[in-house]
């Protein structure tokens, strides 16, 4: 199994599954144009993409979900409530998945867990490749871990996790209280300290990366944000990689087990 984050942040979310011969993306919250061009500078053809997984109804995860499944025929799954919510999905067909449950599409196996968002119904995603055994989890856009999503992060080799903001620089920073306290909330934004917190608690010697998600351009930074996690993983068995994913351009291909680039020849590789 291996991923890509094609972007992470405010202005938009994407991220590229692949294990087997199938690749999925995890939210589509870029124009057309735009996730086209980033597929193809790792050379990935939107069209070898068989869904989307759609975690929540906010544009910057959900608007290039019903273009991208018009232009190249992708499967959009998401919740009842996402759907119901969403203005951009009402123009596709969507496959409705539980908040709490498992499905598979193709070679990889995934399983939903439900997310504290001000969102409705959101969830995080768990893949795996039965083939392997390997397993990422992608948890964004949530105000607190609860215990449900950090018994679903336990024995993941990938994860990538929120870090939006750094908590000192959120409450000297220039928005108001009232946007700072509903980030901070319950159904806000998880902080770097937060996200510290739970990938110590599922750090286990097969965690090979920790990719930190939707950081805030105010309110945090990627050094600031990447110290603080390496400190909350100093004292655990964690001897993996963290790295900051960019808003604006893919990251390195992600694998647990070692660096692969996408592209044709790679298809058949299960990682």
């Amino acid at each position: 199994m291996k991923l890509c984050v094609l972007g992470s942040g405010s202005r938009g979310n994407a991220i590229l599954i692949q294990a087997g011969a199938t690749r999925i993306l995890v939210d589509a919250g870029f124009a057309t144009r735009t996730m086209a061009r980033r597929l193809g500078s790792i050379g990935v053809d939107p069209a070898s993409i068989s869904g989307v997984i759609v975690t929540h109804e906010h544009a910057d995860h959900a608007k290039g979900a019903a273009a991208a499944a018009a232009r190249w025929g992708w499967h959009v799954f998401a919740t009842r409530g996402t759907t119901a919510a969403s203005l951009s999905l009402s123009r596709a067909t969507v496959q409705t998945i539980l908040s709490s449950g498992s499905f598979r599409i193709g070679d990889i196996e995934l399983t939903t867990v439900g997310t504290s968002h001000d969102a409705d119904e959101p969830i995080g995603v768990v893949a795996s490749c039965p083939v392997t055994g390997l397993r990422a989890a992608i948890v964004y856009d949530l105000g607190v871990i609860t215990e449900a999503v950090q018994q679903a992060l336990a024995g993941v080799n990938v994860l990538v996790l929120e870090s939006n903001h750094d908590l000192a620089m959120l409450r000297s920073g220039p928005y108001p209280i009232s946007l700072q306290r509903r980030i901070a909330s319950r159904h806000g934004h998880l902080s770097n300290q937060a996200a510290g917190r739970a990938a110590a608690r599922c750090s286990h010697p097969g965690l090979a990366h920790v990719v930190l998600a939707h950081l805030s351009e105010i309110n945090n930074t990627p050094a600031v944000a990447t110290e603080a996690m390496r400190q909350a993983l100093a004292r655990t068995q964690f001897r993996g990689a963290v790295t900051a994913a960019n808003q604006d351009a893919p990251s390195a291909t992600i694998s647990a087990i070692r660096a692969w680039r996408f592209g044709s020849d790679q298809l058949s590789l299960g990682l």
